[in-house]
């Protein structure tokens, strides 16, 4: 009987021991994806992006002219947008389209995406952003 016991209260110990690792990874997981949604909204740019991407869709070249910062600089932004799962692009032809991720693939981005609906309604410079979108013109810009 003693050796069974023993055996059995490893093979509990091994349960615990693997369930503990596997929550630390899922731990160390959903960490990453927290901390990246938080460094995507930590910048006023990205959250002048998304507030222009509730307005439509938008290019590299429409949110560049929007914005008036370097096209390098606006990618890096969509960048860090995108991997923190906040931001989709679509191929559309020679140009690549920016939208809100909408799709409910995006575990923390369908919770945070309406709160920034709500963010800044009255903010300046957010309504200007609105208003350059309803006007800006990829075609005049980057040339048909």
């Amino acid at each position: 009987m003693r050796p069974a016991l023993q055996e059995k209260n490893f093979e509990i110990e091994n349960i615990w021991l693997k369930r503990y690792i596997s929550t630390d990874n899922e731990m160390r997981v959903f960490m990453r994806d927290v901390l990246k949604l938080f460094k995507a909204l930590s910048d006023g740019q990205r959250l002048r992006i998304l507030k222009m991407l509730e307005v439509r869709p938008l290019c590299v070249c429409e949110i560049t002219e929007v914005l008036q910062l370097a096209t390098s600089t606006v990618s890096k932004h969509l960048s860090i947008l995108r991997d923190a799962d906040l931001i989709r692009d679509e191929k559309d032809g020679k140009w690549v389209n920016y939208s809100l991720n909408t799709s409910q693939s995006g575990e923390y981005s369908t919770q945070i995406l309406p709160l920034v609906s709500r963010w800044l309604p009255a903010e300046d410079l957010i309504l200007q952003d609105a208003e350059k979108v309803r006007s800006v013109d990829r075609n005049v810009i980057c040339g048909a």
